[in-house]
């Protein structure tokens, strides 16, 4: 239904904003279910996934990646994290346009100075903390949303060391209005992104991917229980699928359960490092080949 990205520099509050605008919205009876998606969500220590661009860069890959799994017109999804790159930023504006929601950011606007005093007293208090090092560094790379961007609107600015940062505030409040609000012809104030054909043609390609993957696994399958069939308990030296595959070497025999069971595994596998990494295979060949290859792996070490 909604994506909101909290943004603002390091120690500036947006994790208690995030908390406050969640309050607020489950007081304000929306149907919707609320969720927080943040660091802690995944036992990420802040010093260590800001330590360099690598760490940082997969980061944002995992938040990312959980964003796209979670979106839905269902529910209600507040993404607590720095989200202090513009381009990053733009990628999850992409993830709503394509889910076809509301979007919005909630900014917590506070000076470097306040921001650098509220770590060095999270640090005398023994609280969660960024290494002195990684906290310029993260000031110095912060990138200010402007409302001007399509990615940065509509922008909530909060004030947390002026206004302070309670569940009643008005921005919490305006910001709980935008995300709850019934659209109608009348509602002119609210926008609902809608996916583009190139957004949905990467979906249509996901889902062909996948088709292709479940395809040829079972007929992979298919081949090794004929094979198994043929030579009636006897060995076998290579199942052969065509010129350019390579053979599944199989020593033993092995039961339909268990190759449904490997082929279950390698389709689970494969659709999660397509989540971090490349796509699944979208022909029938590549899919065959990983497959095989998978194979060969596991009955050998079985």
């Amino acid at each position: 239904m909604a994506l909101v990205v909290i943004c603002g520099q390091p120690c500036s509050g947006k994790s208690t904003a995030a908390l406050c605008l969640a309050e607020a919205l489950k007081e304000s009876n929306a149907k919707q279910a609320i969720r927080i998606i943040d660091e802690a969500s995944f036992h990420l220590d802040r010093n260590q996934s800001y330590a360099n661009m690598p760490a940082e860069k997969n980061l944002r890959g995992v938040l990312r990646s959980e964003v796209d799994r979670s979106v839905s017109r269902d529910n209600i999804v507040i993404v607590d994290s720095l989200n202090s790159i513009k381009g990053y930023r733009y990628e999850l504006w992409c993830l709503a346009r394509g889910a076809g929601i509301r979007y919005c950011v909630l900014y917590c606007d506070v000076e470097e100075t306040h921001c650098r005093k509220w770590n060095e007293e999270r640090r005398e208090k023994g609280e969660a903390n960024y290494d002195d090092k990684i906290f310029e560094d993260l000031v110095r790379r912060f990138e200010r949303p402007d409302s001007r961007n399509r990615w940065d609107s509509p922008l909530f600015e909060l004030l947390p060391h002026k206004d302070g940062i309670e569940k009643s505030s008005t921005i919490i409040l305006d910001a709980v209005s935008y995300l709850t609000k019934a659209v109608d012809s009348k509602s002119r104030d609210v926008k609902i992104l809608q996916p583009t054909i190139a957004t949905q043609n990467s979906r249509f390609s996901e889902a062909n991917s996948l088709y292709e993957l479940d395809k040829a696994t079972q007929e992979v399958v298919n081949a090794i229980v004929e094979a198994q069939a043929q030579a009636m308990g006897g060995p076998l030296n290579g199942i052969s699928l065509g010129q350019e595959l390579p053979a599944i070497n199989i020593s033993r025999s092995v039961g339909l359960p268990e190759l449904r069971r490997l082929r279950r595994t390698f389709i689970k596998l494969t659709g999660q490092t397509s989540l971090s990494g490349p796509p699944p295979p979208s022909d029938a060949e590549s899919a065959k080949r990983m497959f095989v290859d998978y194979l060969n792996r596991e009955l050998e070490t079985a």
